[in-house]
């Protein structure tokens, strides 16, 4: 078998990353390698979740008052597990769980970073087969160094996060992180175990065709939404249309498609429910420094996702993000004072 030495397994490209820093630990590197590791193992399950006990409830109500399937926890126990076995997290955040977990051992607390996480993001479809996927963030810690974390460490805003990535279990698996020095995406090669680069220093286009939205939630919309909603199906070729409509409900799924291919993705508030549904620290934060770092935006409709300060581990709000020319198409709409 002829090996391709031009492509880059993860545990290459972070180490060849780290040597441009001379003074780099490898903390971050490491502690990105330990989530890869994780997400082999959750990708396993996913991919036989129809022939063992893992599919269908759990039986239980996570404290977002949603029901936590049985891969919700596989996955959650494989990400915290890996995580506290490494040497680089002090502490970690899930959906899942109703508080931060501190890693409370001699190397945990001198780790320099904290990472949150919904460790299986649209796991509603599991029972369907479409694809779903882990979402993450990391943040280097403000409390005291060779202490345990503190709440503080996990309510900065998404602007301090260093790195963030997803990894997507659909027809095939990929990983895709960013860091400040940009955006790359590794695919599982299933014959070697290992994450390739296949999608170097993704840029998200400047504009695309599609919007994502749940239209059965239409009539809950502010009217500022539903206005752009309707300029969205009325689009023509004379201003940059046709859009189209394409909203799959797995958050991983919508927001991968629009990075690759341009597009918009919201979830706005509604009436019944005005801060939304979506998670500030495990979802929006996250995707919001992806695309972002991808040359892309990410509002609540008011202000940019990731200048919101925390306030609370389980904070939702609205969620605009995506191509930049849309979403700056949006703004002249959302941004208007209707009635």
């Amino acid at each position: 078998m002829t090996v391709n030495r031009k492509i880059l397994t993860l545990d290459e490209f972070t180490i060849q990353q780290m040597r441009q820093f001379p003074t780099a630990t490898g903390e971050l590197s490491s502690l990105l390698r330990d989530i890869g590791l994780a997400a082999k193992r959750v990708n396993v399950e996913v991919n036989k979740a129809g022939l063992v006990d893992i599919l269908g409830d759990h039986g239980s109500i996570n404290v977002q008052g949603e029901e936590v399937k049985k891969l919700d926890i596989y996955a959650n126990n494989q990400f915290m597990g890996v995580l506290q076995h490494g040497i680089s997290c002090a502490g970690i955040g899930s959906e899942e769980l109703d508080d931060f977990v501190v890693f409370d051992d001699e190397i945990s607390n001198n780790s320099k970073y904290v990472v949150q996480f919904d460790p299986l993001d649209g796991s509603g479809n599991i029972d369907v087969n479409i694809s779903i996927g882990t979402i993450f963030s990391v943040y280097r810690r403000i409390s005291e160094i060779g202490k345990p974390c503190t709440k503080e460490d996990f309510l900065q805003p998404g602007s301090r996060q260093v790195a963030a990535g997803y990894i997507i279990y659909g027809s095939s698996t990929m990983y895709v992180y960013a860091t400040k020095r940009g955006v790359n995406g590794f695919t599982l090669d299933p014959a070697i175990g290992e994450f390739c680069l296949s999608h170097p220093d993704i840029k998200c286009p400047p504009s695309g065709k599609v919007y994502s939205i749940n239209h059965g939630n239409f009539f809950q919309y502010t009217p500022n939404t539903r206005e752009y909603i309707n300029v969205c199906q009325k689009k023509d070729k004379t201003n940059g249309g046709p859009y189209t409509q394409r909203y799959i409900g797995s958050m991983v799924a919508d927001v991968h498609r629009n990075l690759m291919k341009g597009g918009i993705f919201m979830y706005p508030g509604t009436i019944d429910k005005p801060k939304g549904k979506l998670r500030l620290l495990y979802e929006c934060n996250p995707f919001a420094f992806i695309v972002e770092m991808a040359g892309g935006r990410a509002t609540n409709g008011k202000e940019r996702i990731m200048d919101i300060i925390p306030t609370e581990l389980h904070q939702r709000t609205p969620l605009f993000i995506g191509s930049k020319d849309m979403m700056d198409e949006l703004d002249t709409y959302i941004s208007k004072d209707l009635v």
